[in-house]
């Protein structure tokens, strides 16, 4: 038997967030401003 649409999907989304732990990823002008905002100080 193949697996439920549900069941890919569960664990799809299990594999891309073990892949990402932290969130999101920045896009690099944020960390552009971030590394600005650092130099500032």
């Amino acid at each position: 038997m193949t697996e439920s649409k549900s069941q890919k999907e569960r664990q799809w989304r299990s594999r891309k967030n073990a892949k990402n732990p932290h969130g999101k990823v920045k896009t690099f002008e944020q960390l552009a401003d971030e590394a600005g905002k650092d130099e500032n100080k």
